[in-house]
């Protein structure tokens, strides 16, 4: 039996995981509600400790403080342009910890023999199968937008065969534990696991790999849950439900906002259809100038729109870039950010790194509340953003991003890219904005031209 304040205490932990999920649907609370959740799950590792007589505290005690020690540092060192790597990691980490507890919660029903039961048994290699995909998947992710590996889809002859393959033997292995648990089969389930979440990522190119880490995100979350049923942990259910079906409502806006199915997502380079990831510098000529012109531009402007990107977060532009808009609205020069769903890498990427030059939340317009803007600005300021405005998307059918729902900066009267070479956006494809007569481009690093197109600025 649980004693009563362990239980008011597992409440207490999964309330605080509920407010922490609202507190980050906005900006304004996401701070407050990361700290809420961060509470809630020191409480959740310490009540442990008073739930029941541990045995190996040691050994359990030397675990979490390698542990912490190891995130704090990781957490600490990683630069924002890399934090869609430490998400896919964390991600990867957590969804292979639901499979080791699963295999050991085996080893134990195994014991039982017959009157072991079977809706546990299932839920164990439910476990057991999707955490091993969400681990290994994870690491794929980690491993392209790092670019330990190529971004692009990697096919082979017989990859549909040999996923679908091990699926049918995942699900069969997974019977047969139930029918007869064994640890050895639960071990052969965690190599076919890892198996699947490999083929799972490899086909995915491009953009669309933070597509992938948010359903895996989802996985390790439903196998969490799951893990919780194993375990008869309410707290451990809770919180991996709400991961995964946050991660799965996750998945689904980030799919609408590329305009692609998740089907087509994971499965589209098959045919042809994923993003590429990549891609050649092109040396057609285009319409280039220096700060000096870009602030003109800029100067005569009565409205401006910023559109940030990734480029933006790579050269740590952000707080430059504010100065430049602070004092353009000084001169009485209304400007705003247009920030785009999947702008950089992960929903919201843009959204903390504004904020952590001190941008004011409503001058962050989202993508369908400032489309209707474009037609009214006189300069659209590029930073660093490719895919987000590349008008193949609803001209170009053949193309990878072909659909999605992009910001209508060709719309503009100017438009003006600073962008560090003419190398493709993070999909792979040529923009044929770039070569529009009122685009200008203004070539090197991000935070360097910034910091002369505000000199520049300041000088007229």
């Amino acid at each position: 039996m649980i004693p009563t304040e362990v239980q008011l205490g597992y409440l207490a932990a999964a309330v605080c995981f509920i407010l922490a999920l609202k507190g980050l649907s906005s900006p304004r609370t996401a701070r407050r509600g990361n700290l809420i959740g961060a509470l809630g799950a020191v409480l959740a590792c310490v009540i442990v400790f008073f739930e029941r007589d541990l045995d190996h505290l040691v050994p359990i005690l030397g675990a979490v403080v390698i542990g912490a020690v190891a995130g704090v540092i990781g957490a600490r060192r990683v630069q924002m342009t890399q934090m869609p790597q430490l998400v896919a990691l964390f991600n990867g980490v957590g969804g292979g910890a639901a499979a080791l507890v699963a295999l050991l919660e085996l080893h134990d029903l195994t014991r039982l023999g017959d009157s072991a039961e079977r809706f546990a048994l299932a839920a164990t290699a439910f476990t057991i199968v999707v955490g091993a995909v969400s681990f290994s998947g994870s690491l794929v992710t980690f491993a392209k937008l790092q670019e330990i590996m190529t971004t692009r889809p990697v096919i082979f002859r017989g990859l549909p065969v040999a996923f679908g393959g091990s699926l049918v033997a995942a699900l069969a292995l997974s019977v047969l534990v139930v029918l007869d648990p064994l640890v050895i089969l639960g071990v052969v389930i965690g190599l076919t696991g890892l198996a699947l979440g490999v083929l799972l990522v490899l086909p995915v190119g491009g953009a669309d790999v933070p597509i992938v880490i948010s359903l895996l995100n989802a996985f390790t979350g439903i196998s969490v849950a799951a893990g919780g049923y194993v375990l008869d942990n309410t707290l451990l259910l809770v919180g991996g439900t709400l991961v995964g079906a946050s991660g799965t409502f996750l998945t689904k806006l980030m799919a609408t906002a590329m305009g692609r199915s998740l089907a087509n997502t994971l499965f589209g380079a098959l045919k042809g259809g994923s993003t590429l990831g990549g891609g050649e510098i092109s040396n057609r000529p285009v319409r280039s100038g220096g700060p000096q012109d870009v602030a003109i531009l800029l100067a005569y402007a009565s409205r401006v729109i910023v559109v940030p990107g990734y480029g933006l977060a790579v050269a740590q532009a952000q707080h430059a870039l504010r100065e430049l808009v602070d004092l353009l609205g000084e001169r009485g020069i209304d400007v705003d950010y247009a920030i785009h769903p999947v702008a950089g890498r992960m929903p919201g990427h843009m959204n903390v790194l504004l904020a952590e030059a001190q941008v004011p939340y409503e001058q962050l317009k989202e993508m369908d509340d400032v489309n209707g803007d474009f037609k009214r600005a006189d300069v659209v300021l590029v930073v660093g953003a490719n895919d987000v405005v590349n008008p193949a998307a609803k001209s170009t059918p053949g193309a990878p991003i072909y659909g999605m729902p992009i910001l209508r900066a060709d719309e503009a009267k100017q438009i003006v890219f600073m962008k560090r070479s003419m190398r493709p956006g993070f999909a792979g494809i040529e923009n044929e904005l770039l070569y529009d007569p009122k685009t200008t481009l203004l070539f090197g690093d991000a935070k360097d031209s910034m910091s002369k197109l505000l000199n520049a600025v300041k000088a007229l």
